[in-house]
Parts: C-alpha cells; structure tokens; sequence
C-alpha cells in the first residue's frame, strides 16, 4: 500500500477464482467477493470479510479494506497487479505463484 506503514508479521492478499470470484486475507481476517471488469472500470462486489479483531494490524487492514473498495481500474504493470482509482495506485500487489 503506497504511503502506509504495514505490519511486518501479516500480509494482505487477493486471489482470483473461476467468474472472477476473489478472496485473501486482509491482514487479520479472511475476505471474498466479486471482481467486476466491465468498459474499462474494475469494481469489486458483495464482499464480505471474518469480523477477528488483531490490534496490531487493525489501522492497516482498515486502509487495505477502504483502499479495495475504492478501486475502480486495475492493470498490470512489470508483472505487478496495480489497483487504481482513477490514476492514484491504491494497492500493489505481487504474484507469488
């Protein structure tokens, strides 16, 4: 997350299934939904997330949660999937497969 202090100990995730059903960690708790890619724009739908409390990574799974929510384009830059709002990078996310 650009400009945020992160946990060292947790890491947030996003993995893509079939129809573009997502789901990861958010730090803390796990998360899941939908992914919309439709005209350009990138939402993401219904999601839903486990209600633990860690209150060491409480601020920053705030921001990662708001920050996907705000998300309305997605692209993929030197293999990096890079989560936008309009031209604001929102998440950055590596493939670690």
């Amino acid at each position: 997350m650009p400009g945020t202090i992160v946990p060292t100990d947790a890491k947030a995730t996003l993995n893509f299934g079939d129809s573009l059903k997502i789901n990861g960690k958010s730090f803390c708790n796990s998360y899941g939904g939908l992914a919309e890619l439709m005209n350009g724009k990138f939402e993401l739908k219904n999601v839903f997330i486990t209600k633990m409390y860690c209150q060491e990574s409480a601020m920053a799974e705030t921001a990662y949660l708001k920050r996907l929510n705000e998300t309305t384009r997605a692209q993929l830059n030197d293999g990096n999937l890079v989560l936008l709002n309009n031209n604001k990078k929102l998440l950055i996310f590596k493939n670690v497969n």
